[in-house]
């Protein structure tokens, strides 16, 4: 039973209503209605009225909130209507044994939705326009809203800011890149443009918040849009699902862009990469690892070189037809993607016999710490035997320079992906004696916003709304940019003569916890407050602080003064002549199968080398008896 307090005044109204067009439809039909007709008229009035009612009520039209009204409730007013219409008509037909005129029966119909539905829908009008004037005379100051998306997660925010939020809320229009939707209307707010607009839109029209409501597009598309909207400067909410904004869950972003460099606490390194243009100008250049962080941005920065052919080595497809197809997109050079995993010694033969690569930039390895801990011996085969099957076929085939991409952990290692890195870099450096080929290593820190760093998941973690988790309260590590880490490979490559190790001048190292402090306040937010920071504990092989030396090495200028050049240290040229015989014969037995065998195989190059890794309190004691 439906609330006499809120529908009586609709039960009144539509009673005027139904006799209101009935008398119209006579009006129209006659030019002076005859009197038979008023006679139906007066012998119908109650029967007829308490049908239309009880076919509204039937409908829920005195049980709906008409403030909110939208095509469910007009397609209720069509039902109620048209119902009532027809069993008046069958009433009229058993009552008098005759249907009444066709033209007034339609002109009834018409007549009836019209007032029906505007009693209805000028309720929805007059509650928006009283909002408005109420806020254009003080009432509560509008939030100017854009909404980016029109289709249908659009306009169901556009109607839920509308109806919920009143006078509180002022939505200025949509973004949408649909072109059909360009210059349309859509519940009252016109589409100002496309996702190239968004920043200009938002500056024209002084938006206090842009609301993402695009909740069926992947989050590929939705990540794309939250950076763009965060340059704005403006307040970010996204629009996860239809269900969850009826249920009052929409997720708020405040997090802006953070710019990389904002976190170095240095200004980046800058090298002449127009100098190095000779050696890769008109070569066959060969990256291995491209689909990777560095081996991609060694793609893009190549190919600005105008190489004569860029071949692209991955064993990851999805990652390598990314690269190739951004890169066909964006640059002009002929490409090579090739599908080879670099332990197939075979393979690798194969693409240095057909496309004689003359710079090989040797990107491809397994990198992250934790999971090399687990599984010991695939950093071996892929960190050790991989990057011998490729510098062993530079060397074979007459490359001019081989430039492997090494890492800080390769120093005094207590890490089995370090320890692998390490004795790459010595392979490289046996091979470089024995060779017409330039062999190299680039030694760098860590790599900020490279898949398994820590930048993307202190970004997921604050986007999550924390805990950023932390390590260790005193880990310290040295940082760089994607970019510059490629400048870095380049400008080797241009210095590379002998067996070289290469080492940049990283400035200060950064502490763990000082990151994630200033990312956090980068984000909006504040540290502890709004997004804690938990101490999770020391990962296996992890170290407090990285060394970009070891004690033996030392460092040489060059002629750039941000980089420098390792003091070779001495190779025990028996042990690598041994292994490399090993893996050239009988690469199976000599190349470890189980953790055991994998700390084996490193303590032959690296005796000091743990299987033991130290206790975190071990390391917290060693770093502070070295400081």
């Amino acid at each position: 039973m439906f609330r006499w307090r809120r529908g009586g005044y609709l039960v009144a109204l539509d009673v005027i209503s139904v006799n209101l067009a009935f008398v119209l439809a006579l009006f129209i039909r006659f030019d002076a209605i005859p009197a038979e007709y008023w006679q139906v008229y007066l012998t119908m009035f109650l029967p007829v009225t308490a049908i239309r009612v009880l076919s509204h009520y039937y409908f829920g039209l005195y049980r709906r909130a008409w403030r909110y009204a939208s095509i469910q409730e007009a397609i209720a007013i069509l039902a109620a209507v048209t119902v009532g219409t027809f069993l008046t008509g069958a009433l009229h037909l058993f009552w008098f044994g005759a249907m009444l005129p066709r033209s007034i029966v339609v002109l009834d119909w018409f007549w009836c939705m019209a007032f029906v539905g505007g009693s209805r829908f000028l309720r929805r009008v007059w509650a928006i326009r009283s909002g408005n004037h109420q806020a254009e005379a003080g009432g509560s100051p509008l939030k100017r809203v854009l909404i980016v998306g029109a289709g249908d997660g659009g306009v169901l925010t556009a109607r839920e800011l509308r109806n919920h939020y009143g006078a509180q809320v002022k939505v200025v229009g949509y973004i949408d890149d649909d072109p059909i939707k360009q210059n349309q209307t859509i519940l009252g707010y016109p589409v100002l443009g496309t996702r190239s607009d968004l920043l200009q839109v938002a500056a024209e029209q002084q938006v206090d918040e842009i609301v993402i409501s695009m909740p069926s597009v992947p989050r590929r598309v939705v990540r794309e849009l939250v950076n763009l909207a965060q340059q704005t400067g403006r307040v970010v909410k996204i629009l996860p699902g239809v269900y969850d904004l009826l249920e009052g869950n929409v997720t708020v972003s405040k997090i802006r862009e953070v710019q990389i460099e904002d976190l170095l606490g240095r200004d980046p390194v800058i090298v002449d990469l127009e100098g190095m243009s000779a050696y890769l100008s008109n070569k066959v250049v060969l990256v291995t690892g491209a689909g990777g962080s560095i081996g991609s941005e060694l793609c893009r920065q190549i190919a600005h070189f105008k190489p004569k052919t860029l071949l692209l080595l991955d064993f990851s497809e999805n990652n390598l037809y990314d690269i190739e197809m951004e890169l066909k997109a964006e640059a002009s050079v002929s490409l090579v993607a090739l599908v080879k995993d670099i332990q197939d010694g075979a393979a690798i033969d194969d693409v240095f016999q057909m496309y004689k690569p003359e710079v090989v930039f040797h990107a491809a390895a397994h990198k992250h710490v934790p999971l090399m801990e687990q599984n010991p011996e695939e950093a071996i085969k892929n960190n050790v035997y991989g990057t011998y099957q490729v510098a062993r076929a530079a060397h074979t085939y007459g490359a001019k320079k081989f430039v492997l991409v090494s890492t800080d952990k390769a120093v005094n290692p207590t890490s089995v992906m370090g320890a692998s890195k390490r004795i790459a870099e010595m392979i490289i450096q046996y091979l470089d004696s024995l060779s017409e080929t330039s062999f190299v290593a680039v030694r760098f820190g860590n790599v900020l916003g490279s898949r398994g760093s820590v930048i993307p998941l202190f970004r997921k973690q604050i986007m999550a709304g924390g805990p950023v988790t932390v390590t260790h309260e005193k880990m310290i590590r040295y940082f760089m940019t994607i970019p510059e880490a490629v400048q870095l490979v380049l400008q080797a490559g241009a210095l590379a003569s002998k067996g070289e190790i290469f080492v940049l001048d990283m400035g200060e190292p950064v502490r763990i916890m000082d990151l994630a402090e200033t990312l956090i306040r980068l984000s909006g937010f504040k540290p502890y407050t709004d997004i804690d920071i938990k101490v999770i504990g020391m990962r296996p092989g992890e170290k407090l602080f990285e060394e970009l030396l070891t004690d033996e090495e030392g460092i040489n200028a060059t002629n750039h003064e941000r980089i420098f050049v390792a003091k070779p240290a001495g190779l025990d040229v028996s042990l690598l002549q041994r292994t490399i015989a090993d893996l050239e014969g009988r690469p199976g037995a000599a190349l470890p199968a189980d953790p055991p065998s994998t700390i084996a195989f490193i303590q032959r190059f690296i005796p000091e080398f743990r299987a033991d890794a130290p206790k975190p309190a071990e390391l917290e004691a060693a770093a502070a008896q070295e400081r």
